[in-house]
């Protein structure tokens, strides 16, 4: 059987690297998880982040796909926030990510990305 391929919100690697929420999604076989880039840069600028807890986050993120910015997402970046501008600048690139690559983006904060048109979003827990 096909995995299931998903991008992972920062919202839900903070829940899974705190509390192991979610574990069968990121431990499991079903999925193939991706992530932002710009989630690995909000991930490692936490203030206070301890070099235990970055070596952590950096070896949970070995483990997937991280997909970096390209012409693509920078050209639908700069057509989303025209059209939505009050979505912060790393919800839009996380939004746009999702769009360019075809993937369901996983998240809890489904009010920052609601209105975004043909985005495919899953709860990611409460």
């Amino acid at each position: 059987m096909a995995k299931v391929k998903l991008l992972i919100d920062t919202d839900i690697f903070i829940d899974y690297l705190n509390t192991g929420l979610l574990s069968a999604l990121f431990e499991g076989k079903r999925f193939e998880i991706y992530y932002s880039v710009v989630t690995k840069k909000e991930l490692l600028s936490k203030v206070g982040l301890k070099e235990a807890e970055r070596s952590a986050i950096l070896l949970t993120l070995k483990r997937y796909r991280i997909i970096p910015l390209d012409k693509r997402i920078a050209g639908m970046f700069a057509d989303l926030q025209r059209t939505h501008p009050a979505i912060e600048k790393e919800d839009a690139l996380i939004a746009v990510t999702a769009l360019v690559r075809r993937l369901p983006l996983v998240t809890r904060n489904w009010k920052h990305y609601r209105a975004i048109e043909g985005l495919t979003l899953f709860a990611g827990g409460d």
